[in-house]
C-alpha cells in the first residue's frame, strides 16, 4: 500500500515566485513512485496575483489544494492551517520562496524510512544571501530559545521538516493561539532527528521576516513557549534588593561611624533610575504574558478561512 504525503506550502504576496515553486515541487513528487501525493497551498492574505495562479494551478492539478485566508495571519497560522487540514501519512512542511529546495524530499524520505523516526528536522549547513546581521541574530535568538524553552530547540532550524502522522494528529489537538510550530513540534516529543542541508538564495521577491516581524516572531515564541523569563523576573527582583540592602547598610555605616552622610545627588539619582528601569522591564515583562492570556482567554481562532479550492 502506497504512503500518502502532503506538501504544505504557506505563501504571502508570492506572485513571481509561485508557479516557480509549484513546478519544482511537482517535478520532484512525480518522481516519488512510492508516494500517493497532494501539495496543499496556504494563501496568507496575499495582496498581488498569488491567489488566481494558485487558482489556476489547482484548476490544472486536482492534487493540488488551495487555502484562501480571509486576510493576512502570519507564517505561523498558515503553516498550523496546512497541518489541520492535512490527513496523510506524512507532510513536509516548505516555505514558497525556494531557499529551501524540494529536491530535498527524497533523501528525507529516504531518511525517515530506513531511521524508525517521526519528524526530520531540517539544519541549515549555511544560510546563502543572507546579512551578517541576519545570521548572527536568528543564531542567538536559537541559542536563547533553547536556553528559555523546556525541550530542547534545536539549533539554526525553521520550520522545514517532514512529520508523520503521530504528530500531525497531536499537533491538530493543540488549542493555543499564536502557535509558535517548530517549538510545539519539539514539544510534542517522538523521535526526531536532524537532516543537514545548504540553503539556497531566495530566487524572486522580498523577505517576508523583515528585521520587525522577526522581533515580533522571537518575542511570541519566547514569550509563548517558557515562562522562564518570569523565573528570571524573580531572581532579578531578589538580586536588586540584595543591592539595595547592600546601599543601604553602607549608607548608614558612614553616617554613623565616619560622621558624614553618603554625599552626592547624581548617586541618589543613577539609584533610584537603575531600580526604577528594573521595575518596569519586570512589570513590563508580566504585562506581556498577562496579554497572551488575554489573547487565550478570547477564544479566537488563528486564522479565518475565505474558501478552499479542491477540497
Amino acid at each position: 500500500m502506497l504512503q500518502t504525503l502532503t506538501i504544505i506550502i504557506p505563501c504571502y504576496n508570492e506572485e513571481l515566485l509561485i508557479e516557480k515553486t509549484y513546478q519544482r515541487v511537482n517535478n520532484v513528487l512525480e518522481k516519488l513512485a512510492n508516494y500517493e501525493s497532494n501539495i496543499i497551498f496556504i494563501n496568507d492574505g496575499s495582496k498581488d496575483k498569488t491567489a488566481e495562479k494558485l487558482n489556476v494551478i489547482a484548476n490544472q492539478n486536482s492534487n493540488v489544494k488551495v487555502i484562501h485566508f480571509s486576510r493576512n495571519f502570519g507564517h505561523q497560522a498558515a503553516v498550523t492551517a496546512g497541518i489541520n487540514n492535512t490527513e496523510t501519512d506524512l507532510a513536509i512542511i516548505i516555505d514558497a520562496d525556494l531557499q529551501d529546495p524540494p529536491e530535498l524530499f527524497g533523501e528525507m524520505l529516504d531518511l525517515y524510512n530506513s531511521s524508525n523516526c517521526n519528524a526530520i528536522y531540517c539544519v541549515r549547513k549555511t544560510r546563502k544571501g543572507e546579512t551578517l546581521f541576519k545570521k548572527i541574530t536568528a543564531k542567538y535568538f536559537y541559542k536563547l530559545m533553547d536556553k528559555l524553552s523546556e525541550v530542547p530547540i534545536p539549533l539554526d532550524t525553521g520550520d522545514f521538516r517532514l512529520i508523520d502522522k503521530n504528530i500531525i494528529n497531536e499537533f491538530k489537538k493543540l488549542g493555543e493561539k499564536n502557535k509558535f510550530v517548530r517549538g510545539l513540534i519539539s514539544w510534542i516529543g517522538f523521535v526526531q532527528i536532524p537532516f543537514y542541508y545548504e540553503r539556497d538564495l531566495r530566487l524572486e521577491g522580498e523577505t517576508k521576516y523583515p528585521l520587525k516581524k522577526m522581533i515580533r516572531f522571537a518575542l511570541n515564541g519566547i514569550m509563548y513557549f517558557s515562562k522562564k523569563p518570569l523565573k528570571l523576573a524573580i531572581q532579578i527582583g531578589f538580586f536588586s534588593t540584595i543591592i539595595a540592602l547592600a546601599l543601604l547598610i553602607y549608607i548608614l555605616y558612614g553616617y554613623f561611624f565616619s560622621n558624614k552622610a553618603v554625599a552626592g545627588w547624581a548617586s541618589t539619582l543613577t539609584i533610584v533610575i537603575f531600580f526604577g528601569g528594573i521595575q518596569l522591564l519586570t512589570i513590563g515583562l508580566v504585562a506581556q504574558y498577562i496579554a497572551n492570556i488575554f489573547d487565550e482567554v478570547k477564544g479566537r481562532p488563528d486564522y479565518i478561512i475565505a474558501h478552499k479550492v479542491n477540497f
